[in-house]
């Protein structure tokens, strides 16, 4: 029986391929690559020559049970065009069938957009939500984010350049103006990283282009309330009272000093005038 291989490749620079990826590819049967053309050129660029099939979104259905049955006589290495397998792509359903039939699922990590923009960011980046493609629409994208709208960490998404505009707006609308990381073309020729609020974000992409990963900082910690100072309030009601004020102005001064409510204020004055116990 063979071996499935989870193989990370490039997300931009060749050189991001790693010697293990390099000698998996050359020594498997065949590989399952989400886009062939892509696949194509790295192999060429390694100079070599292993029969590929492909395997996306569309034809995965059909491709299972042919790489299943591959997998009978051979190695099979999965591809993505960038990255890792099954972040974004239906790579995770081929794993799940490969591993549910009793074949081995050996992992050979790679370079990762996710990782890579984080590390890059300059946000805060001990843990994050990963939200992948946000959804195309603007009511549901808008519902996804809000989802996540509280959470302290960080958010990490994809966007394609011609839906960034849209996405930050929304970002902007459903967050606030949040500190982000807009990385673009990561290890490509002309990458970029730009830091900054959602609204500097929208006023630098004018015309954006190429892939672009986003890290948005996690909501701030809530406020704590504080406690209400009613011993202060108490004594500057006996102040008041023992200078002779009466129970509407010294209950609107402290209710307005304090920023109390003027019902729990008006309580403490008749503690404060209510004459002792014989």
């Amino acid at each position: 029986m063979g071996t499935l291989y989870v193989v990370g490749t490039p997300i931009g620079n060749l050189e991001d391929l790693t010697f293990r990826a390099a000698r998996i590819l050359s020594e498997v049967d065949l590989i399952a690559a989400e886009d062939t053309r892509v696949t194509r050129k790295l192999l060429s660029h390694l100079g070599l020559h292993v029969p590929l099939t492909s395997y996306h979104e569309h034809n995965r259905q059909l491709r299972l049970p042919e790489l299943l049955a591959a997998l009978q006589t051979g190695d099979v290495a999965l591809v993505t065009d960038a990255g890792m397998p099954g972040i974004s792509d239906p790579g995770d359903e081929l794993v799940f069938q490969t591993a549910a039939a009793g074949f081995q699922v050996v992992p050979v990590p790679g370079a990762s957009a996710v990782t890579t923009a984080l590390a890059v960011s300059g946000l805060p980046a001990g843990a994050f939500v990963f939200l992948g493609f946000l959804p195309r629409r603007g009511k549901d994208r808008r519902a996804r984010l809000d989802i996540a709208r509280t959470t302290p960490l960080a958010l990490v998404l994809f966007e394609a350049p011609h839906r960034l505009h849209a996405t930050l707006e929304d970002l902007r609308s459903v967050l606030g103006d949040r500190d982000i990381a807009v990385c673009r073309e990561l290890t490509k020729l002309h990458e970029e990283v730009f830091r900054g609020t959602i609204t500097q974000a929208i006023e630098h992409f004018q015309t954006p282009r190429g892939e672009l990963v986003l890290v948005v900082k996690g909501s701030a910690p809530p406020r704590e309330e504080k406690a209400p100072d009613l011993e202060l309030a108490q004594q500057q009601l006996a102040e008041l009272k023992q200078s002779g004020a009466h129970a509407k102005e010294a209950v609107a001064a402290v209710a307005g000093s304090l920023g109390l409510p003027r019902q729990t204020i008006y309580r403490l004055w008749l503690k404060v005038t209510q004459p002792p116990n014989p």
